[in-house]
């Protein structure tokens, strides 16, 4: 998937916090240690880095069209197996405290809440979201 196709589904699938841009993507994506997994019809991607045998997962959208076919909780296990592959032990990531589904997801594939930071998020109206800091064993 090329940043702009990666922009366009990120875009179809979040509004806060706000979707990144194709520039963003591009700019991660320059990066060696960040990678890519997407759904070979494009409608999921996760993207994450590896730094110091840690993943963390930078984004995961799935196409709103194509949800509960579970083509995110299969980016996740393929998540899993590169950030594996390029020596990870452990990962984390960040959800919105209020993503009710994103959450759901992420415990039934064995993430774990370890921390929360406050006010993290901004939602459009300006209200302020914290993030809920989940951790998983790749070991």
């Amino acid at each position: 998937m090329s940043p702009e196709d990666l922009a366009l589904l990120h875009a179809a699938a979040f509004t806060a916090p706000p979707p990144w841009s194709a520039a963003s993507f591009a700019g991660l994506l320059a990066s060696p240690a960040v990678f890519l997994v997407a759904d070979p019809r494009g409608r999921a991607f996760a993207l994450g880095r590896v730094v110091a045998g840690e993943a963390e997962l930078l984004t995961l959208a799935t196409d709103p069209g194509a949800r509960r076919q579970g083509l995110a909780r299969a980016s996740l296990a393929e998540f899993d197996r590169a950030a594996r592959e390029r020596g990870a032990l452990s990962a984390f990531l960040e959800v919105a405290e209020d993503n009710a589904a994103a959450r759901a997801l992420y415990v039934a594939c064995g993430w774990t809440q370890q921390g929360r930071r406050p006010g993290y998020y901004v939602a459009p109206g300006g209200e302020r979201i914290a993030a809920l800091i989940l951790c998983k064993s790749l070991a």
